[in-house]
């Protein structure tokens, strides 16, 4: 299986950036593509980004167009978050995962999703 760890959240106020990160040690998910969802208290996990495992095809919620940007890394075995423009709406827990092997595609839905991490929670103050 594919263990993923996020990293970098934190508290930071509205206008702040702010880069999450994700790995998977021990393990190589070169060939996954890979998704960030968040999920506010009250809310259900909605989609963020996701990135195919070639980077060849990308995808945003409309919410988060234009101020976040999805990465990877082979090379480090990771997969970043850039947020940029925080908004107060941002606040959310934020997970990463890997799903559909070899395909072309960057999922948006969560069960597209076979792998997840434990959450890394954003909060972003007015």
């Amino acid at each position: 299986q594919v263990q993923l760890v996020e990293s970098g959240g934190e508290l930071v106020h509205a206008g702040d950036s702010l880069r999450l990160s994700c790995t998977a040690p021990g393990r190589t998910f070169s060939s996954y593509a890979m998704g960030w969802f968040r999920q506010a208290p009250g809310k259900e996990r909605e989609f963020v980004a996701a990135l195919s495992w070639s980077g060849g095809n990308t995808r945003y919620a409309d919410s988060v167009k234009g101020r976040f940007t999805i990465s990877r890394d082979d090379a480090k075995n990771t997969v970043s978050l850039q947020m940029n423009s925080l908004k107060p709406e941002d606040t959310a827990v934020y997970y990463c995962a890997a799903g559909a092997p070899w395909r072309s595609s960057a999922p948006v839905i969560v069960h597209e999703y076979d792998y997840w991490g434990q959450g890394t929670q954003v909060t972003v103050s007015s």
